[in-house]
């Protein structure tokens, strides 16, 4: 039975660098490539980020078997420590600051439900 799990980071983009780009990386990571067919394979997520004084925060909302939680959180970890992703556009590159678990905010609740539903 799966469970939602959030994960948390900030990153420094490079000058121009694509904001999209960490998001993509990990939606690689964990299904193989940017566009598929649903279901996510490993675990349905949701990445946003957010923009701070020339830092971005990168949050991923996922859903997965609690056994798998360690293994989703691995690979988002390494892809983000790898400091870049590609885009249609080119490759960005960034510089880890911060990474790590996080709860599920009250507000993700719902968004949270339909990555459980797959």
């Amino acid at each position: 039975m799966r469970e939602a799990f959030a994960h948390d980071a900030v990153i420094v983009l490079e000058d121009g660098g694509d904001e999209r780009a960490p998001g993509g990386a990990i939606t690689v990571a964990l299904c193989g490539s940017w566009s598929h067919e649903p279901p996510c394979p490993l675990a349905p997520h949701h990445t946003r980020v957010h923009r701070t004084d020339g830092e971005l925060t990168v949050r991923v909302l996922f859903a997965a078997d609690p056994a798998d939680e360690p293994r989703v959180r691995a690979l988002v970890e390494e892809v983000l420590a790898r400091g870049w992703g590609d885009t249609p556009d080119g490759r960005t590159c960034w510089d880890l600051v911060d990474s790590g678990p996080a709860e599920v905010s009250e507000d993700e609740q719902a968004h949270a439900r339909r990555l459980l539903r797959g």
